[in-house]
């Protein structure tokens, strides 16, 4: 089984440094994209690819590069921006990409960039990830030193300047619009929608934004093709996954495996549960996703498949739920999450949100009544898709809206006992 992302990984050592990166192949998909490939060719290999962006919405790649205007009479400059704002509960998958082999996420935006034609490239990086930041920095030192980063590089004629942006650390600003007015020094709030960062984006440039995973994957699809690439799956949806596992398993972690490896065997690769635990149910792709049941173990993780149950990808990174923690403590915790960190924009994400998390403190604690439940299931029906300005609220509810269905005999018990039963 290859594991092309994290195939330098060692756990136990510092990341390969530019030497150690080139021996293992490094840079060398910098030098067939820019001195035998034009920008519209690595476009159109990453869309073959399939790739899916793997921040969360899994929209494919390629099809994204090809918004951003092009050609001599496109507006000046165009950015390219690495999402490294990583901080949903449960979510930790780009953190091991960036400490552990940087040079080749530095790789994949060079190469990123030069497909969408961008002059400028930011890593906007989360504040609290300090050790990623020194690694990175490092490794971009050495790779302008080497000429893979600045004026005219490799001979190619072609130009960037890659800027490293550690951030205020809010979840608001891993939402694209929200990160490009905090790089700006603004509020980290959404912006409206259209104009899309693509024609519109950072200081009113076109703009592309990719996840660190999204972009690490650039270099080995330019290297070996976008055949080689679907080859990787067991699916439709092409390419190797970094799945996350969370939770009461023997081994919590990160493992690549094939897209479309079943819940089963991720939670395997965990080394399965904890002696005296029971899986009840999983939230797929980090804390924004809904519910998935233990009698579904046996499904792929990938996008359509998880869709098709009523939940999604998210991340890839699976919260595991047992038998033996309390499915309503654990969605205070979570909304608990969600309510601070919505930024105040707009009515519904910045009045409901709180409102939520008191109900559900009042529930667990024994103080709830028979009818929080249906003001429970208004939120998750009023803070729902289309209802408020950006997508928060509305990845707040998703663990709440399966919750209440799959565990109302446990909202019930604590209403009914005027305890929390797990207590």
């Amino acid at each position: 089984m290859e594991t092309p992302l994290t195939g330098n990984i060692r756990p136990d050592r510092e990341p390969p440094d530019l030497p150690e990166y080139e021996r293992a192949g490094g840079y060398r998909a910098l030098r067939k994209a820019l001195l035998s490939m034009t920008p519209w060719k690595v476009v159109e290999e990453v869309r073959s690819s399939m790739l899916r962006g793997r921040g969360g919405a899994g929209f494919p790649t390629g099809m994204k590069w090809t918004f951003v205007p092009k050609g001599p009479d496109a507006p000046r400059p165009k950015y390219l921006v690495c999402n490294a704002d990583e901080m949903e509960p449960g979510t930790f998958k780009d953190r091991l990409l960036m400490e552990g082999d940087p040079h080749q996420l530095i790789e994949g935006m060079i190469v990123s960039a030069y497909a969408i034609e961008a002059d400028v490239a930011w890593l906007f990086l989360r504040v609290e990830y300090a050790l990623s930041a020194g690694r990175l920095a490092k490794a971009i030192a050495e790779a302008y030193g080497k000429g893979y980063l600045g004026k005219d590089i490799l001979g190619s004629g072609y130009s960037l300047e890659l800027y490293l942006h550690t951030s205020a650390g809010r979840y608001m600003c891993g939402e694209e619009s929200g990160l490009l007015n905090s790089l700006e020094g603004k509020r980290a709030t959404p912006r409206a929608k259209p104009p899309f960062p693509a024609v519109c984006g950072l200081w009113g440039k076109p703009t592309v934004i990719n996840n660190v995973e999204t972009l690490c994957n650039v270099p080995h699809i330019v290297n070996r093709g976008a055949d080689w690439f679907k080859g990787l799956s067991r699916t439709g949806d092409s390419g190797t996954k970094l799945y996350g596992v969370s939770g009461r398993v023997r081994r919590p972690g990160i493992s690549e495996l094939p897209m479309g490896t079943t819940i089963r065997e991720i939670l395997e690769s965990a080394g399965g549960m904890q002696e005296g635990y029971r899986l009840r149910a999983v939230i797929p792709g980090g804390a924004s996703t809904e519910f998935v049941p233990a009698e579904h173990q046996d499904m792929p993780m990938d996008f359509d498949s998880l869709q098709a149950v009523g939940s999604r990808m998210g991340t890839g990174t699976m919260i595991v739920l047992d038998d033996r923690t309390c499915p309503v403590a654990m969605l205070r915790n979570l909304e608990q999450f969600f309510a601070r960190e919505s930024c105040g924009w707009c009515t519904p994400c910045r009045d409901g949100l709180p409102w939520v998390e008191k109900l559900l403190d009042a529930v667990e604690v024994g103080r709830g009544e028979p009818e929080d439940l249906e003001l429970l299931a208004m939120h998750a029906k009023f803070l729902g898709p289309g209802l408020t300005f950006c997508a928060l609220a509305p990845g707040a509810m998703e663990p709440l809206r399966s919750g209440l269905s799959l565990f109302r005999d446990d909202f019930l018990r604590h209403i009914r006992e005027k305890r929390c039963p797990w207590r």
